[in-house]
């Protein structure tokens, strides 16, 4: 793919013809429900996990970023994306993002534009959201937290961009599971800083409320460079955690879902 080519080609994962069980999912979060039905329940999100272990399981170490979807090509944050999403690639990292358009095809294009490996975790949703194409795999999920989970798991930094709701959720998400030990330090990257900034007063005002700690501010770094952001990067996941790159590629096996 040609770096300076600005069209979007058709994308390599067609969408489920399966439109998602949007009532189903509204029954299961009102309360209980039958035994049976509860089940079923369980076994359709151990299914969304099996899935997505087995689709990601040879990935490599990740970065994850996250962002709006409404974001279009040509908007400054696309473009600052897309460049961070080469630098991460770069790096040796992965790239991981929910798969759909804005942003997160922003980042994917910029990894497969330098070389790197991009891939996607998409969601069902009532209003189909379309898979960018730019992914080497994609893995696509019914549930909300069993994505987030995945773009969690394998990842050992997260970038920011400029969002809406799911990505506050998706920011907010990561910090707590740092903050309480969950998950190991790893660093979260907030770019798009005048966008952001009006969050970023109020997070120093939780700290100075000690609704949060004050070394929980330590825990974001804010930047709109992409060399500071890499650099923070290299400093806090690939140091600390002794991250090297290797050339074995594990063989993965078919019979378990493994491509």
């Amino acid at each position: 793919m040609q770096a300076n080519n600005e069209s979007v080609a058709k994308p390599p994962f067609a969408a489920s013809s399966t439109a998602p069980s949007e009532r189903e999912d509204e029954i299961f979060l009102e309360g209980p429900r039958s035994r049976f039905a509860e089940l079923f329940t369980l076994l359709r999100v151990m299914r969304d996990f099996l899935r997505g272990f087995r689709t990601l399981h040879f990935v490599g170490p990740c970065v994850t970023v996250f962002g709006s979807a409404r974001i279009k090509l040509g908007d400054p944050h696309y473009e600052l994306t897309r460049k961070m999403g080469a630098a991460i690639a770069r790096l040796g990292f992965t790239v991981i993002t929910g798969g759909g358009p804005g942003i997160m095809e922003a980042a994917n294009r910029g990894a497969k534009e330098a070389g790197g490996r991009s891939v996607g975790c998409t969601i069902e949703l009532p209003s189909e959201q379309p898979t960018n194409a730019y992914l080497d795999r994609c893995v696509r999920m019914h549930y909300f937290f069993a994505r987030k989970t995945l773009l969690v798991k394998y990842s050992y930094a997260f970038v920011v961009m400029p969002g809406g709701a799911g990505t506050l959720d998706e920011l907010f998400e990561a910090l707590t599971l740092i903050q309480t030990g969950k998950i190991k330090n790893f660093p979260i990257v907030i770019m798009g800083t005048d966008y952001w900034k009006e969050l970023i007063h109020f997070i120093e005002t939780m700290a100075q409320r000690g609704m949060i700690a004050a070394s929980d501010l330590k825990l974001i770094y804010a930047t709109d460079s992409v060399d500071e952001a890499i650099a923070h990067i290299r400093n806090k996941a690939i140091e600390p955690f002794g991250l090297k790159r290797v050339m074995r590629h594990r063989r993965p096996i078919p019979l378990l879902g493994e491509g």
